[in-house]
């Protein structure tokens, strides 16, 4: 070390000079937002004149054995939930209603139903539904 503490801050200051920000990070913007975030106006174009793909809808798998209920009433609970599911579709292994921390429900229920495809049926038959007329 032949330099005085002066000289080396004073080279070191002189190699930074003209970047921001110090060095260059391996994660950053660039990562997240993939290798060019900016996009010109000719990507804009080309983007708007594409033809555009119609959407599809997702279909549910047909051999489905798990539902989500949810919109429920607060004061359905799991045995009902069990007797209206067993009685109209099939037999279930499970039905886990799920509840806020004061205890009360909150209208969400997951039914497990033993056979498959009973999940699929359930959900043709009671979606979009009104049960019990409420």
């Amino acid at each position: 070390m032949d330099k005085s503490l002066d000289d080396i801050i004073i080279s070191n200051k002189k190699s930074t000079r003209g970047r921001r920000g110090g060095p260059r990070r391996s994660t950053g913007r660039s990562q997240i937002l993939g290798a060019n975030p900016v996009v010109g106006p000719a990507a804009r174009t080309r983007a708007a004149t594409a033809p555009s793909k119609p959407a599809t809808a997702t279909v549910p798998q047909a051999n489905a054995d798990k539902i989500i209920v949810s919109n429920l009433p607060i004061d359905v609970n799991d045995v009902q939930i069990k007797e209206l599911f067993h009685s109209t579709v099939g037999p279930l292994r499970s039905v886990n209603l799920h509840y806020d921390q004061a205890g009360r429900s909150k209208g969400v229920a997951e039914v497990l139903f033993q056979r498959k495809g009973d999940g699929n049926r359930a959900y043709q038959q009671y979606n979009n539904r009104l049960i019990d007329g409420s």
